[in-house]
């Protein structure tokens, strides 16, 4: 057990063995991820409200660090950056040289990593580390990263991790987990995942955990069960899915949709890029990639025009990806339901409603066949 003051000397342990501590922060009417330095930092007493295309910050009535369930940010932008330079070419009298760039400065610590998005951080290390190619900058800036998991306990009305069995309890993946208590006085439970964690927490004023902390830490877990606020029928959903490419259900979305791409900015999965070359007029050149979005008309652009023209087809194709073939291409859905596509959505589409109305005229007979 820790006391709330003591993630002060938390992170003066991880800064101490050479970490870059990154974690929540309130700025500009949101819990944020950013480089902290001290616990004052944290979003002390703050909580949010959610709902299909609505984010508000509210007071709490206590001193919770961790009272909120998560943001617009996802720790994909420390792993896969929304924009880096792939490498640059300078012109020379003899030819070119050419420079590769290197994530630089310390490796990550990231404070406050909720089950979810634990599950978030696997898949994307499934995607781009467990090809045949794995992706150079994403393997370099995920390499020693330390993670502090948070325990949910306060959902918000979009959340459905528990459909999607990735929460709201952090079981494995982490180097710390804490269980934030505020009944029977204000604390956390600290669980140690790895040698790593076991070293820094030595550096961390603690007790031992009695048999009422785990019960007030199992209890305030099982609360967030009992909060959650959206649910998914995931049974052979990817195949439900495939059977219903035609349903009238794509065009009803379809005429709400923006195709603005917010869903996918959000989302803690996705990992589309675009690249792009550039050359100045003294002939040095550099190659950047930065992250696009299968909503964008030009993402599937090929020779002679794009394949999915409408915004019915683009919005198919992002929901049976993510909940659908993306168990044929990496073995798992692509969704840990943090909700967070639901409440950034600017007209409210709500995936949970979405997938609902497809299996509710759901055709079973010929189930499989892909026609119907």
């Amino acid at each position: 057990m820790i006391d709330p003051e003591a993630l002060d000397d938390l992170l003066r342990a991880l800064a101490a063995h050479g970490f870059r501590t990154v974690g929540p922060t309130v700025r500009d009417g949101a819990i944020v991820y950013d480089d902290i330095e001290s616990a004052a930092e944290l979003p002390i007493g703050w909580t949010d409200d959610q709902a299909p295309g609505r984010y508000r910050l509210e007071r709490r009535d206590d001193e919770a660090r961790f009272g909120y369930a998560v943001g617009p940010h996802s720790w994909k932008q420390f792993l896969l950056p929304a924009r880096i330079r792939l490498w640059r070419a300078r012109k020379q009298d003899d030819g070119f040289v050419v420079e590769q760039d290197e994530p630089d400065g310390a490796p990550l610590a990231m404070i406050g990593v909720r089950a979810c998005e634990l599950h978030g951080i696997t898949i994307q290390d499934k995607v781009l580390l467990g090809g045949t190619y794995a992706d150079h900058d994403y393997a370099a800036r995920r390499k020693d990263a330390f993670i502090v998991a948070v325990n949910c306990f306060e959902p918000a009305s979009t959340c459905f991790c528990t459909s999607m069995e990735t929460g709201p309890k952090a079981e494995a993946g982490y180097d710390l987990a804490l269980t934030e208590i505020l009944d029977g006085g204000h604390r956390l439970l600290v669980e140690v995942g790895t040698m790593r964690g076991a070293e820094v927490l030595a550096d961390v004023p603690t007790r031992p955990a009695e048999p009422a902390d785990l019960a007030a830490a199992g209890a305030a877990v099982d609360g967030a069960v009992q909060k959650m606020g959206r649910h998914v029928d995931t049974t052979d959903i990817r195949d439900m899915l495939a059977r219903n490419l035609e349903n009238e259900r794509w065009d009803e979305v379809a005429s709400r949709c923006l195709t603005c791409g917010n869903c996918t900015l959000v989302c803690p999965t996705c990992f589309c890029t675009s690249v792009e070359d550039h050359t100045d007029l003294a002939g040095d050149a550099e190659r950047t990639r930065e992250w696009d979005s299968c909503y964008s008309v030009d993402y599937s652009y090929i020779h002679g025009g794009s394949i999915r023209p409408s915004g019915k087809s683009r919005y198919r194709q992002w929901l049976t990806h993510k909940f659908g073939t993306w168990y044929d291409q990496f073995g798992s859905s692509g969704c840990v339901g943090c909700g967070r596509c639901i409440a950034w959505c600017p007209v409210g589409i709500d995936v949970t409603e979405e997938l609902a109305a497809i299996r509710s005229t759901d055709r079973h007979e010929g189930a499989g066949d892909g026609d119907d």
